[in-house]
């Protein structure tokens, strides 16, 4: 028998009374579109992110963490909207984070990525950050906080409606949503799944 007992993760602690800037992203002007994770062209859109950044000038695009090949070889490279800020030490990431305006997760489609589930978008979440992703079975869980795209043109619309809808109420709402994902939760989903095969 199985049950869906959902995911559990460490979650960051946001400092909203004090936050601090990194220094390597306290220069790049807003708005600012972040992805924190592995760059990797096998579940990365690396097109798409191109065409966001080519169609979108003025927004600028931040990606933080270590780059495969693909991505080291690619133009995009010479987009002088996306920064790449490399790898960042996990108790550093929530300090990022919290500078980007939107969270976005261009993931391909794949038999590597179509029953992934994205902890990193519980992990925006978290932080009150409004999120864009790709459209997938796994994402279904998120269709209420998170904005899901099924095309490159989508991430752009969805995008501008997340930077003009963000407020503190649904800063509030993916928050708490996200804390229902904690690794106590799961554990009690677990002893409820025990529980109901033991009766």
């Amino acid at each position: 028998k199985s049950f869906y007992v959902g995911q559990g993760c460490d979650f960051p602690s946001p400092n909203k009374e004090n936050k601090f800037i990194p220094l390597d992203i306290s220069n790049i002007s807003k708005p600012v579109l972040g992805y924190t994770g592995a760059l990797t062209s096998f579940r990365l859109d690396l097109p798409a992110i191109n065409y966001i950044a080519e169609k979108m000038p003025l927004w600028n695009i931040v990606l933080i963490g270590p780059e495969d090949e693909d991505f080291k070889k690619d133009n995009i490279h010479k987009q002088k909207n996306v920064h790449f800020l490399g790898s960042k030490d996990p108790s550093e990431l929530s300090d990022y984070i919290n500078y980007f305006d939107v969270c976005f997760n261009p993931q391909l489609i794949n038999e590597v990525t179509i029953g992934n589930y994205p902890r990193k978008i519980d992990e925006y979440l978290a932080l009150g950050k409004p999120v864009v992703a790709t459209k997938t079975p796994a994402m279904s869980i998120f269709k209420e906080y998170a904005y899901l795209a099924e095309s490159r043109e989508d991430y752009i619309s969805l995008i501008q409606l997340a930077l003009e809808e963000d407020n503190s109420q649904l800063q509030i709402q993916r928050t708490e949503f996200a804390a229902g994902h904690s690794w106590e939760n799961s554990v009690k989903e677990i002893l409820k799944a025990v529980n109901s095969v033991i009766k």
